[in-house]
């Protein structure tokens, strides 16, 4: 064995060194790569998925909602996408394996719901795709409105193909920096908002809560009835469905961690940092910064301006008369779109997809790194999607994307749920004993029946607008109800053709893999020892802030 080298990873050692000491499966084809660090899995698990929407279309839910009803709908579904992540933290980090989530829902449910949840999945990452590539169209519209719209999908798939193919350490290192990016923004703007609250702006403004009081915490946008303020509710926590992502990503980089065994624990819990800090406080903060009645938001968003003309902080620094800020909140909104991350997920859906057998072979190869690449190749053709936007009805593909992933992902958090009720159930029924697990969760299986029965309530009313007098959409229902009905076509065909029954609780095989990951394991722990002695102080510093 050769020579290990020190890493800045907490297992510290070589790449190449590890893959081997785990039975030698990555030096196979059709595998990934554990090369990911405990820096860039924990960076991911903090803000790999945060796009565009929760800094620039949150406006439209707070002209719909108010204050209070925004934030009472990031609430809600920040407590569903809570409880889903404590029960893939629980399995996760019991058994990292490649495309995780999917694999346990083909083990501990049945094979055809495995593979009709992995296509599900699939649709979801693949619309995301091309949200986020739409959406950088219309962010670098903020400077110009003559970029033609076929150059940003055509540089985004190019630059797309080039950071991903060579190995993921590349996807892992730029989405590092990414995520600090949008950290520095996050921060940014609630500083600007505390700052300018209290008077700091040109205008001496001392301004406060008052947006809270008027015009008022809710929005008579629908109406002053209870049924138009619950409508308004309504609408933001469909916003929020679309806005706060879950631990998939997470999920899915388990089987490309060094040390998943030791990461992934606090991995997980970082993703409270996002849900409470990013996404609650920043749905606190828009809610500050400008009130929902407020003429340059709305009439932003009734022209649909381009890029950030959109955001909430935009009209703010509009109404405090401050200049200039407004082109670097959109030019960092710019740089960090979730498109990479999105990509990354999807090729790893269709990878899995293919190791159970439930998509084309092709798409189990890999490349000499681990890299699916034929599987990259065919998500990156439904990028091709954002090409639509070409079209004058830019604005329109915009909310079909949206109402597409939000379906597809609610679907995925359901299948989620459902599959740790399933695990749940068989753990209790073969007594075995959970608090000998690396990571115990919380409030189960409470919060995963919590977690399913929502998002099946939220799922089933997606789509609800084209229901209304005067709302009814031909593309508008389509997109919002294709997801469950792809999940029941695939559901059901798989189940026709492999005719394999529901896996009684008592055969469920939940030992499967255990073996060679804690082989892993307890070889890194060696390894790690001896390497720490040997290790700078800076170093270890470096390590304990990353």
């Amino acid at each position: 064995m050769d020579e290990l080298k020190s890493q800045k990873d907490v297992a510290l050692v070589d790449v190449q060194e590890v893959e081997g000491l785990e039975g030698g499966s990555n030096r196979q084809m059709n595998h990934t790569r554990r090369v990911m660090t405990a820096k860039q899995i924990r960076f991911l698990a903090i803000g790999g998925t945060i796009g565009t929407y929760v800094f620039l279309a949150i406006g439209g839910s707070l002209i719909k909602g108010g204050p209070l009803m925004l934030l009472l709908g990031f609430l809600v579904w920040t407590s569903v996408i809570f409880c889903v992540n404590e029960g893939q933290a629980e399995m996760v980090c019991q058994l990292p394996v490649e495309s995780s989530f999917i694999r346990f829902a083909g083990r501990y449910v049945d094979d055809a719901f495995g593979g009709a949840t992995g296509w599900t999945y699939f649709l979801a990452m693949s619309s995301l795709l091309c949200f986020e590539i739409t959406a950088l169209h219309a962010a670098l519209g903020y400077w110009s409105r003559e970029i033609h719209p076929a150059i940003v999908p055509a540089l985004c798939i190019v630059a797309y193909s080039l950071l991903h193919k060579w190995s993921s350490k590349f996807f892992a290192e730029t989405e590092f920096w990414i995520v600090l990016c949008k950290i520095i923004l996050i921060f940014g703007l609630f500083m600007f908002t505390i700052v300018t609250m209290c008077g700091g702006n040109p205008l001496k403004d001392a301004y406060g809560f008052r947006y809270w009081k008027n015009p008022s915490p809710i929005s008579d946008y629908y109406g002053n009835n209870s049924t138009a303020i619950f409508r308004g509710f309504w609408t933001c926590l469909l916003g929020a469905s679309f806005t706060i992502a879950g631990p998939d990503l997470l999920s899915l980089v388990a089987s490309e961690s060094i040390n998943p065994r030791k990461v992934l624990p606090s991995a997980f819990k970082s993703v409270y940092v996002r849900l409470i800090v990013f996404f609650l406080g920043s749905a606190l903060a828009v809610g500050i910064v400008v009130p929902y009645n407020d003429k340059i938001l709305n009439g932003a968003i009734a022209e649909n301006s381009a890029g950030a003309g959109r955001s909430p902080y935009i009209a703010a620094m509009t109404r405090l008369h401050i200049k200039y800020l407004g082109s670097v909140v959109n030019a960092v909104t710019s740089i960090f779109s979730a498109g990479s991350a999105f990509l990354f997920c999807g090729s790893r859906t269709l990878h899995g997809l293919a190791q159970a057998g439930h998509a084309p072979a092709l798409f189990k190869r890999t490349n000499r790194n681990g890299v699916p690449v034929y599987a990259l190749i065919a998500t990156l053709c439904f990028a091709g999607l954002s090409f639509l936007q070409c079209s004058d009805r830019a604005n329109k593909v915009l909310e079909w994307f949206i109402n597409i992933s939000t379906a597809t992902q609610i679907v995925t958090w359901m299948n989620m749920s459902a599959t740790h009720i399933r695990w749940y159930r068989a753990m209790a029924v073969q007594k075995i004993d959970r608090s000998t697990l690396p990571y115990r969760s919380m409030f189960q299986p409470y919060g995963a029946w919590y977690a399913l029965v929502l998002a099946a309530i939220v799922l089933i009313s997606n789509g609800y607008p084209v229901f209304l007098k005067g709302g009814w959409d031909v593309p508008s229902f389509i997109f919002s109800y294709a997801a469950p009905i792809l999940f029941v076509i695939v559901y059901a065909v798989i189940k026709l053709i492999g005719r394999r029954p529901l896996t009684k609780l008592e055969e469920i095989n939940l030992g499967e893999g255990l073996d060679e990951v804690e082989e892993h394991e307890a070889t890194l722990s060696t390894l790690e020892v001896e390497n720490e002695s040997k290790e700078k102080i800076g170093k270890r510093v470096f390590r304990w802030v990353f």
